[in-house]
């Protein structure tokens, strides 16, 4: 497999996006008192570590084969979103608690229109780091870099789920709609954390390739069916960027052995 670029710059936006968003949410959250803006500031809290996270992996990922990691440090990746997963529940826990308190002991919400204005700005900056890093991470294959991006695209979605909620408790003044709305997104936070640590523990567990891949290999060696040569034992992994493939040749006996 050829080697691919160093793909630290990207985390380094990542990093800037976290550390600009969470600001924006929390001034956001200061100056209304929403629980639901205040899931967002801590969700971008979450992001700010996943990045970092992220940046020291991809640090160790561009390191060359050694003698103690033959195959290279790929699976490197794998730790980074896992943990970024884990993170994520965490978040989903914190903000479904403080939005259970809320909702048995509803506070007025503050000067809404101001923060609404900074949540929408802090979530089209979300929005375009994450298509950048999506981009990228289909483009060289980096579970690390898709990992950034889908948390950065489902931050995106909490964020409109919120806004949503401070609205209508700004057009019906119902205040228990703030918190409902911050337990919806806690679980939408939650679901998106499981999907990162399961996706990362089967990574770990040498899942095979996806079948679109497996069967480009089958095509090929089919072409050599054809001419009389039989294989099986046909194994395939991944391991971050690179995938591997065994099989076991079988050629006529009547070849010589330049010919097989």
């Amino acid at each position: 497999m050829r080697g691919r670029p160093r793909l630290t710059g990207y985390a380094w936006l990542a990093v800037a996006a976290a550390l600009t968003t969470m600001g924006l949410k929390a001034t956001a959250y200061l100056v209304t008192h929403s629980v639901g803006l205040l899931s967002d500031a801590l969700e971008s809290g979450i992001n700010l570590a996943a990045a970092l996270l992220a940046l020291v992996v991809l640090t160790v990922v561009a390191r060359p084969p050694d003698e103690e990691h033959a195959y290279g440090h790929e699976k490197a990746e794998y730790f980074s979103s896992g943990v970024e997963g884990g993170l994520v529940l965490i978040a989903a826990l914190s903000v479904a608690c403080e939005a259970g308190r809320r909702l048995l002991s509803p506070r007025p919400i503050e000067r809404l229109g101001l923060g609404l204005a900074l949540a929408v700005v802090a979530s089209l900056i979300n929005l375009a780091v994450a298509r950048i890093l999506l981009r990228a991470a289909r483009r060289h294959r980096s579970i690390a870099l898709e990992a950034d991006a889908q948390h950065l695209l489902a931050d995106v979605w909490t964020s409109g789920a919120v806004l949503l909620g401070v609205g209508l408790v700004l057009l019906t003044g119902l205040e228990r709609l703030d918190p409902l709305v911050a337990l919806a997104a806690a679980a939408h936070i939650g679901w998106s954390g499981v999907r990162l640590v399961r996706r990362s523990i089967l990574g770990l567990m040498d899942t095979a390739l996806p079948p679109e891949e497996r069967a480009r290999v089958l095509q090929v060696l089919e072409r050599y069916v054809r001419q009389g040569v039989q294989y099986h034992a046909l194994r395939t992994r991944q391991a971050g960027a690179r995938s591997f493939v065994s099989v076991h040749i079988q050629v006529p006996g009547s070849w010589t052995v330049q010919r097989g």
